[in-house]
């Protein structure tokens, strides 16, 4: 049972008290007796998480949101289940620990991992069916949820896909574990973390000379006695996150915690509301308003003001730093418009939030042969453009979101090694939207580390 102060924060909510409101992006599963049986099962199943895990990130984004840490939230458009390869995540991981380690220079501040691993397997589609050669089926939600393959039969939604993608996060979540704490993210390993192509990359000269600034600096450390076996050296924390689209799934994975007595989404630490599902008096606000997470909202130049407001007090009513985090998600060509009226009406509230650039989203575009992409070019002005507004309104960035992955895919043009549109066909790999690869996702990071040294320069000048 939940305790009273629960209950009284949460008034009216209960885990499937969201199946009274309406719901958008959801399948519809025709077998109703196979989906009761699988949520059933669901339930009866170890979390993927845990309350003490998902307390100590919230504790962390507080922090971004005061400006004494950065958020790198990275990882896969759709995870696949073909792909649940140790060597597919332990790639993705070590992108990840390289990117932190450059923002972690620039940033002068912890960096905060957090993976799109370990369960973001659904994903909201801007249209119900799609159309082939003059066949129209419906759309693929994700693994989660249904095939990618374009056939009637993969195409209808399977509650039992549900019960693997849990058995397939719990994998990767052993995985992650295991390379956040058994040695693999110990910073005397920084340079063996690159991946075979990086290293051939215009990038590798520039890794190794900040891989020799971590050695000499441990070394140093050494000299003068401190000890090399810290866990912030030989350890990193990481953390997962996705979408809670799919309602059932979160709800049969949803747990009191012994401790505080609170209701937790286990699936994952951070779970976010994506710009399609974010109305204030639909299921998906409802689910989780009443779970003790840290709660994501995608932001987008459709958002209204007075929307926000309500979802902030909605998700938020006792103002729990850590506990929202706004992911700005507008397009190269119109953060500088956009952004600024949500980050005013947000500061009037005196509501305490967690900012985040997710550059991706508003810049995918299709090519003549109708391939969606996006441009590294594009990527990067709405990253400057972010921090421009930050900087103006005098607030420092709380982090970055991004699609990438380790492996050698060609999804997105530009970047240093200079892929193009006739490239693309080469390594597309995505179900979804195109991913960032290993080379680029390290480009991203040094470019963001200079940006983030050059506005904490300019601030200390004025300062």
């Amino acid at each position: 049972m939940a305790t009273p102060n629960d209950a009284v924060t949460h008034p009216g909510w209960t885990p499937s008290s969201w199946r009274s409101y309406p719901a958008r992006q959801m399948p519809h599963y025709e077998d109703a007796a196979t989906l009761e049986a699988v949520e059933e099962r669901l339930r009866r199943y170890p979390p993927l998480v845990f309350a003490g895990e998902t307390r100590r990130l919230k504790a962390h984004l507080a922090k971004a949101a005061r400006g004494e840490a950065f958020v790198l939230q990275g990882g896969a458009c759709a995870e696949s289940f073909d792909e649940f390869t140790a060597d597919i995540v332990r790639d993705t991981f070590r992108v990840l620990l390289q990117m932190a380690v450059v923002l972690t220079f620039a940033a002068k501040v912890p960096v905060v991992k957090i993976g799109r691993m370990a369960g973001q397997y659904a994903k909201p589609r801007s249209s119900d069916t799609e159309t082939i050669g003059g066949v129209t089926l419906p759309s693929y939600r994700g693994d989660i949820i249904n095939g990618a393959a374009f056939e009637a039969q993969a195409r209808v939604p399977d509650p039992r896909r549900m019960e693997t993608g849990y058995f397939q996060s719990a994998g990767v979540m052993n995985l992650l574990r295991a390379f956040a704490s058994g040695g693999y993210a110990n910073l005397h390993q920084v340079h063996r973390w690159n991946l075979g192509f990086v290293e051939r990359s215009p990038l590798a000269e520039r890794y190794r000379l900040l891989a020799g600034r971590i050695d000499e600096t441990l070394s140093f450390m050494s000299a003068c006695g401190l000890s090399q076996s810290a866990p912030q050296i030989n350890d990193t924390e990481f953390y997962t996150s996705h979408e809670a689209l799919l309602l059932p799934y979160e709800q049969a994975l949803t747990r009191v915690d012994s401790l505080s007595g609170e209701w937790y989404d286990c699936t994952a630490h951070f779970v976010w509301i994506g710009d399609r599902t974010r109305q204030p008096d639909g299921a998906h606000v409802e689910f989780l308003r009443g779970v003790n997470n840290p709660i994501g909202i995608k932001v987008g130049p459709s958002t209204q003001i007075g929307d926000l407001e309500k979802l902030l007090e909605t998700l938020n009513p006792r103002d729990e730093a850590g506990r929202i985090t706004l992911i700005s998600r507008m397009g190269a060509g119109k953060v500088g418009d956009h952004l600024p009226p949500l980050l005013d009406a947000v500061r009037r509230t005196g509501r305490i939030v967690t900012w985040l650039c997710d550059p991706m989203h508003g810049n995918t575009i299709a090519t003549a042969d109708k391939i969606k992409t996006r441009s590294f070019d594009s990527i990067l002005t709405e990253l400057r453009g972010f921090f421009d507004v930050f900087a103006e309104a005098g607030l420092r960035p709380g982090g970055i979101h991004v699609e990438m992955t380790g492996q050698d895919v060609t999804e997105c043009v530009g970047g240093a090694c200079r892929i193009t549109e006739a490239d693309l066909t080469g390594r597309y790999e995505t179900f979804c939207d195109p991913r960032l690869n290993a080379e680029q996702s390290l480009e991203m990071a040094f470019l963001v580390a200079e940006e983030l040294t050059r506005q904490f320069r300019a601030g200390a000048d004025a300062a």
